[in-house]
């Protein structure tokens, strides 16, 4: 199988790279920092460009089976401008397929249900401006016809790859504090196989 893996430069991308590398999978990636790749594989094409211009997009989904993106907000809207480009490019390409990285505070709030995490007293974080970001990029998909699926973590630290965690859809798992890196790469990685989730938002959380 072949996969389009945007974001292998960041902290959740890497480990995802080498979930599918170590899994002989193909991989093609999109960067504009080609040397910040650190891993060199038979399997592995790099492509220099930018995640904000449809044609790289589309130069990189080619000839791939499906898409993830562990794109972050990068302080600005590269996630609501890039999305649009995927689901038209994946459209084009006969894609179906995409696993992404969001945040927790796009699930529903388990004290206010009717609203999203972070517009409630369940979230912590002073600043709302990734999550509205992350919220543009889940609205997006929803819209569009492609199966997706969003991880959303909660406190991302570095870690240890534990494959012991737990998830559910559209809601963060009670009491959950964190999750490690490794462990969000890891059940992203499994979604490539997993049909549950299509189409839907999955807390993770130790």
């Amino acid at each position: 199988m072949k996969v389009a893996l945007l974001g292998a430069t960041g902290r959740v991308g890497t480990e995802i790279l080498s979930f599918l590398l170590n899994d002989k999978y193909e991989v093609s990636t999109l960067t504009r920092t080609p040397e910040k790749i650190h891993t060199t594989s038979p399997l592995l094409s790099v492509i220099k460009g930018d995640a904000k211009n449809y044609e790289d997009i589309q130069n990189v989904i080619d000839g791939n089976d499906l898409v993830i993106s562990a794109l972050n907000t990068d302080g600005s809207d590269t996630l609501s401008i890039t999305t649009p480009h995927l689901i038209k490019a994946m459209k084009k390409k006969g894609l179906h397929r995409i696993i992404t990285i969001g945040t927790a505070g796009i699930l529903q709030s388990r004290i206010e249900p009717e609203v999203f995490r972070f517009q409630s007293s369940e979230s912590r974080r002073k600043t709302t401006r990734a999550a509205e970001e992350h919220l543009r990029v889940f609205q997006q998909l929803n819209a569009s016809s492609l199966n997706w699926t969003i991880v959303c973590p909660t406190y991302l630290p570095d870690g240890k790859l534990t494959k012991k965690y737990r998830y559910a859809a559209d809601f963060l798992p009670e009491a959950g504090r964190e999750i490690s890196v490794q462990d969000t790469a890891h059940f992203a990685f499994k979604q490539i196989e997993n049909q549950e989730f299509v189409k839907k938002r999955v807390g993770i959380s130790y």
